[in-house]
This record gives structure tokens, C-alpha cells and sequence, in this order.
């Protein structure tokens, strides 16, 4: 199963995410299928904290894929704060 996940990265203590597509088998940090976005949780004021290809979320979610928990609550919350 294809599902649409965060893939951690940064440094210690200074954590940073990749949005990514990926097999549901495979480890979260291992080879992934397509990068669609990030979350910078530790983003300066003025500073983009998630950006996402909303385009190919929709692909890939009408390909099967599944988001999330976090990912599916993240979407929510930044699409309400950019509409």
C-alpha cells in the first residue's frame, strides 16, 4: 500500500519533515517514491511552515494512497488558515 507520510530530517533538537510518497512496508526515513512538501516545525516568524503540492496529493489519492494521520491533519489546518 502507497501511503503519503512525513520522512523526519535536520539536525538534533532542530527536526525538519519531507512530505513524502512512499511504500507502506518500507521504513519512514528509506527510499521514497516522490517528495511532495515539508513541515518546518521549528520555522522563524515570516518563514513558510508547510508547503505541500495539493496537485499531487490529489494524484496520488486517487492512485490509492492513503494519508496520514499527521499528514491528513496537517492539510487540514494549513488549507483553512490559507483559505
Amino acid at each position: 500500500m502507497v501511503v503519503i507520510r512525513l520522512a523526519r530530517g535536520g539536525a538534533h533538537k532542530r527536526p525538519f519533515y519531507n512530505v513524502v510518497v512512499a511504500d507502506g512496508r518500507r521504513s519512514a526515513t528509506k527510499k521514497f517514491i516522490e517528495r511532495v512538501g515539508f513541515y518546518d516545525t521549528k520555522a522563524p516568524e515570516g518563514r513558510e511552515k508547510f508547503r505541500v503540492a495539493t496537485d499531487r496529493l490529489t494524484y496520488w489519492q486517487s492512485q490509492g494512497a492513503q494519508m496520514s494521520p499527521t499528514v491528513a491533519r496537517l492539510v487540514k489546518q494549513y488549507a483553512q488558515k490559507a483559505a
